[in-house]
């Protein structure tokens, strides 16, 4: 198969960056061009809660430029990404109106879920040897410039990921409120305002969990490496190495930093808060080693769209990351895991039985099974309602690879687990909703006493009737009429009668 040449733009809270990629079948994928135009777009977003008309202007010029340089690479496909500034922009519907009417350019607001796990796979697509490392505890630290993702990997498997409020950003406007120079000082509020979300997060979530290893990514990391590992990215260093190279900067004026990492001013005043920042997750977490792999949002872009041309293939499961963490959350809120390990079964064997039926694809496939294992979370809160009380959940829960729009449709076809059906309520994509639903409730009902009586059973689809088979031999009364009550609704959304059988043995 012929390579494709890929364009990726990244509008950033503080930057925004063009890459240009070449992707060619068994061949790592090779960045041939990457421009930057800082503008703190971010700015704009947090204190007044809108992008400036003035702002707009100067990134609509910026961004025409990149698709003419895009346009001279004669890219194959060429994508726009925007995260947290245009994400949380009040006007940032206007914002997208006039960067298509000025550039040609379709910009896509993705989550931080989605951000985050493009890095992820920015990660994988660096280093082979990804699957390797996270077979020990080691924990991926995204640091933006507005907020900070700490994600924990264990034996191949996501355990956790959460956001924190803690960006490079946020951090320098701190010590700018500060009326002293003093190293001491700027050391002690980065550590305090550091602490009170970090030593929360440990307590909630790490626990006594012993972390090996660190991988830094984010925009700042890629120039702190340049001083870090001397220009060698992508190599391992000790906490100690890390920690030495921290206090260096502490004792480094604003001009120095330009010089010694060549950067502008914008740039290095942002250095020593992200040196800070990473030392101190480092002290908390105690691991031992840190790499830096040098990637970014752009990266994962390529990643992603390589992924998707056939072109890169991963060893790491990525699907298996956004189960894990649905997994995790389910278990996080009491969830009767055995119930939803059989819910999953009869679920996948309904829906990849009734394939030529729905018209649905993997993605699909794959939020149902998030949905099975959600799908009684609430109770947690209340058993009453608890189908209301699963669905603010999930809403108010990032879930790691999805975006705004696919964790919606889980959560509704959580919600209509156990209430009727309403079309206008269910969003944009109530259909899709309406035959996930169908297929939950059917599932549910086959576990109705949760002792798992059908495990194994037979699912296809015959003379036109989904066919349930079970050589179960004890009482199955309570799921026949869970079953008989989930009928009206599977046949009204898909055509299909069906039916449960019991199949004796012989004796």
């Amino acid at each position: 198969m012929a390579g494709k040449i890929f364009a990726a733009i990244d509008i950033g809270s503080f930057e925004l960056e063009l890459g240009i990629y070449e992707i060619i079948s068994g061949k790592p994928i090779r960045k041939i061009d990457h421009i930057r135009h800082a503008i703190p777009l971010g700015v704009d977003t947090y204190r007044t809660g809108k992008i400036s008309y003035r702002r707009v202007e100067e990134m609509c010029r910026v961004l025409g430029e990149f698709v003419r340089i895009a346009e001279g690479y004669r890219a194959d496909c060429c994508r726009a990404y925007a995260t947290s500034a245009m994400r949380e922009a009040k006007n940032n519907r206007i914002v997208l109106d006039q960067i298509r009417v000025r550039t040609g350019l379709k910009v896509k607001i993705i989550s931080n879920s989605e951000q985050r796990f493009l890095t992820y796979k920015a990660i994988a697509g660096k280093d082979a040897g990804f699957n390797r490392i996270i077979q020990k505890p080691t924990a991926t630290v995204d640091i933006g410039f507005g907020g900070m993702q700490i994600s924990l990997f264990d034996k191949d498997s996501l355990v956790f990921t959460q956001n924190l409020p803690l960006g490079v950003m946020r951090l320098r406007g701190f010590l700018s409120l500060l009326q002293t120079e003093s190293r001491e000082a700027r050391s002690e509020l980065i550590k305090e305002v550091v602490d009170n979300e970090l030593l929360p997060f440990r307590k909630m979530y790490l626990k006594d969990r012993e972390i090996k290893n660190l991988i830094f990514t984010g925009g700042m990391m890629l120039y702190l490496s340049k001083g870090l590992v001397q220009g060698a990215q992508g190599e391992w260093i000790t906490g100690k190495e890390f920690q030495e190279f921290q206090q260096s900067l502490e004792n480094m004026g604003q001009s120095r930093l330009e010089d010694e990492f060549g950067v502008r001013p914008e740039y290095a005043s942002l250095l020593f808060p992200s040196a800070s920042l990473c030392n101190r997750i480092l002290e908390t977490t105690g691991a031992e080693t840190i790499w830096i792999p040098g990637v970014c949002l752009l990266d994962g872009m390529a990643a992603e769209y390589g992924e998707e041309t056939k072109l890169v293939k991963f060893k790491h499961d990525f699907s298996g990351d956004i189960i894990a963490a649905a997994r995790n959350m389910a278990k996080r809120y009491k969830c009767h895991m055995p119930h939803i390990q059989a819910l999953e079964e009869y679920a996948l064997g309904i829906f990849d039985a009734m394939k030529r039926y729905h018209g649905l694809g993997r993605r699909e496939r794959l939020l149902l099974q998030i949905a099975v294992n959600l799908h009684s979370c609430g109770k947690f809160i209340s058993v009453r309602d608890s189908n209301e009380r699963s669905y603010n959940i999930i809403m108010a829960t990032e879930i790691i690879g999805l975006s705004h729009e696919e964790r919606s449709v889980v959560a509704n076809v959580v919600r209509y687990n156990q209430q009727a059906f309403c079309y206008e309520e269910a969003g944009e994509n109530s259909m899709l909703v309406a035959k996930l639903v169908a297929i939950l409730r059917l599932a549910n009902s086959m576990d109705r006493s949760h002792k798992q009586k059908l495990a194994g059973a037979k699912i296809t689809v015959r003379d036109g009737e989904l066919v349930i088979s079970s050589s179960y031999e004890g009482d199955m009364t309570l799921e026949r009429a869970a079953f008989e009550q989930k009928l009206d609704f599977f046949e009204e959304i898909y055509g299909i009668r069906p039916v449960l059988k019991q199949k004796r043995r012989i004796r």
